[in-house]
Formats: C-alpha cells, sequence, structure tokens
C-alpha cells in the first residue's frame, strides 16, 4: 500500500519539476519569439507587463510552495498509517497468542478434571476468564485503533488548518 502511495507522491513532485521547466521553456520561447521585433514599448504598458509577470511568478511560487508542503503532509500521514498498521497486526498477533494459550491451558485442565462436576466448573471458571480477557482485549484494540486514527490523521487536519488560516488571513 505505501508503494502505491509512495508513487503517487513521487508523481506528484515530478508534475511540480514539470511545471517549472515548462514556465521556464514558454518564457524562452517568449523571449525567442520577440527577440528581433525592435518596437517601441510605451512605459506604461511595460510597467503593467513587468508588475502581471512579477505577480504571477509570485502565485506560481506560492502555489508550488504549498503543493510540496501538501505533498510532505501526505507522505507523513501515509507513513504514520502504516506504522499504526504494524502495530494493530502485532496486537492482533498478541492477542490471538494468548486466547491460543488460554485455550491450551483449559483443554488440559479439562483432560485432568476427575468427573462431570468439576469439567462444569473449569467451563464456567473459564467461560468467566474469558468474558474479562476479551471484554479488556478489545479496549486494548480501542485505544490502539484510536491512536492509529489520531496520528494518521493529525498531520492532514493539521495542514488543512493552517492552510486555512493563511487565506482567511489574506
Amino acid at each position: 500500500m505505501s508503494d502505491l502511495n509512495g508513487n503517487g507522491v513521487q508523481e506528484a513532485k515530478e508534475t511540480i519539476e514539470a511545471t517549472a521547466k515548462t514556465m521556464k521553456a514558454v518564457e524562452a520561447q517568449v523571449n525567442e519569439a520577440f527577440a528581433g521585433i525592435d518596437v517601441a514599448v510605451p512605459e506604461a504598458v511595460r510597467t503593467v507587463a513587468e508588475k502581471t509577470v512579477k505577480q504571477s511568478r509570485e502565485a506560481y511560487e506560492n502555489a508550488k510552495g504549498a503543493m510540496e508542503e501538501a505533498v510532505e503532509v501526505l507522505e507523513k500521514s501515509i507513513d504514520e498509517a502504516g506504522q499504526g498498521a504494524a502495530a494493530i497486526n502485532r496486537k492482533v498477533i498478541d492477542i490471538t497468542q494468548t486466547n491460543l494459550n488460554t485455550g491450551f491451558d483449559f483443554a488440559k485442565d479439562i483432560a485432568g478434571a476427575k468427573n462431570v462436576a468439576e469439567i462444569m466448573e473449569l467451563q464456567s471458571a473459564f467461560v468467566r476468564k474469558q468474558f474479562e480477557i476479551l471484554s479488556a482485549q478489545a479496549e486494548e484494540m480501542r485505544a490502539l485503533t484510536t491512536q492509529v486514527a489520531s496520528k494518521t490523521t493529525d498531520p492532514l487536519k493539521d495542514h488543512v488548518t493552517r492552510s486555512i488560516d493563511k487565506v482567511v488571513s489574506r
């Protein structure tokens, strides 16, 4: 999954670089197209054109910076999701191992029982203990998944909040 998302991040970076190259190529073509023309341009037109170019370049740089920042935030969020998935998988394996060991211990106890009454007593105690264990395990999983979800989405929420604050403050 992270390879697929990593490719998307790489594609975004490549798109940013390609856009910068395209802007430079267009600028070079415009300069080349008008290089041989010797027509006097009124000062007011030249001033407006220079101001427009400057504003366009600033807008491009701002957009490029915002896109690069968004890509970095997305990478961080994807990394957190991967680490969280690994932590959840480890917890599931741990819980499964605990439950299997408990089941084997119960089977051993049942095998050693001397009569049906003892088997019923062991069964009743096992069921009570399992409900307690399963309840605790469910709480552990809830806490872990909540933590993973928070770590995965917090960078995105923070980025969106900062972006909105920037727009509002302008």
